[in-house]
């Protein structure tokens, strides 16, 4: 390899905390768009987003009951929380730190700011009044981050480590939002079936693929077409199918990628065994929770074989 260990290490961690820091936002601005738009007591619970983070032992031990006050407190404002926007953006800002001499300029002055601003806004964004503005202020600029880093970056090995981290961490997010969000809506159906599309809606507005969907699928959104877009659109970024294809064609990139290979190459097979239109609620949680297994694996693997070996 061209760089230290290390740094390619850094550099996979800052950038899968740049994009949960954005998920996590997201997910947040979705569900309150939701709760505007869905008859009262049809939304929900607010302790959904908790659940999607698999932190509910972790909220236990600061909250007793899952209201929006505390789900929101612990997702924006509290320091400590290590599923939150502040612990992720920390986090990102300490990996750009230590890595600038071989970023663009402007990461660190980008990066920084981000993390200046959550400091200085975070306490009072948990109230309706403020979380609007300074969610999407979030988002912009993680993407902003990301887009210097797109724009600006060679294609090289630091490159490289850099997408591999967005595309793991999307792929988490991704699965981890199916797996409650669509569940729930699947159990629920029938119940109040007018309030299904908004549901499904939210959920890819979750994972910013309510546009895209419209565009290759149509305005209808139904289950079986929403579950067959997020896994298997070959041309959403934010699509399994996607993540399993480019970070296939990263790894080829890389020396020694016969371990991580391998794993990309399980979900590969896993996710052309899917079939979408039979899934019940049941069958659908125990498909993600096999492919997230097999995530960790791949996570693993990428560990093993390129940030580890200087500490042997």
């Amino acid at each position: 390899m061209s760089m230290l260990s290390s740094v390619a290490e850094r550099l996979y961690w800052m950038s899968r905390y740049l994009e949960r820091t954005q998920d996590t936002a997201r997910l947040i601005q979705s569900y309150n768009h939701l709760i505007m738009d869905i008859p009262k007591g049809a939304e929900p619970p607010w302790d959904i987003m908790i659940d999607i983070l698999d932190a509910r032992l972790l909220f236990r031990a600061s909250f007793k009951t899952g209201s929006e006050h505390n789900v929101l407190k612990f997702l924006i404002a509290d320091n400590k929380s290590s599923c939150g926007i502040p612990f992720a953006v920390r986090a990102a800002r300490e990996n750009v730190r230590t890595t600038r001499d071989v970023l663009p300029e402007e990461a660190w002055e980008l990066v920084n700011g981000l993390h200046l601003f959550v400091e200085d806004h975070a306490k009072n964004a948990s109230g309706r009044r403020n979380r609007h503005n300074f969610l999407s202020e979030v988002i912009s600029r993680c993407q902003m981050i990301n887009g210097l880093f797109a724009a600006s970056l060679p294609r090289d090995h630091a490159y490289g480590f850099i997408k591999l981290g967005r595309l793991v961490e999307c792929a988490d997010m991704t699965t981890r939002i199916m797996d409650v969000g669509a569940r729930d809506i699947m159990e629920r159906a029938g119940r109040l079936g007018a309030i299904d599309p908004l549901l499904w809606g939210a959920m890819l507005q979750a994972l910013s693929a309510a546009a895209a969907y419209r565009r290759e699928v149509g305005p209808i959104i139904e289950k079986d077409a929403a579950l067959n877009f997020i896994f298997l659109s070959s041309t959403f970024p934010r699509s399994i199918k996607y993540f399993v294809r480019e970070t296939r064609k990263e790894l080829m990139r890389l020396n020694n990628h016969d371990l991580a290979t391998r794993a990309v190459e399980r979900l590969s097979r896993r996710l052309a065994r899917l079939d979408t239109e039979h899934f019940s609620s049941v069958e659908l949680h125990e498909y993600i929770d096999d492919f997230q297994l097999q995530l960790i694996s791949l996570d693993a693997s990428i560990q093993a074989t390129w940030f580890r070996w200087e500490r042997v």
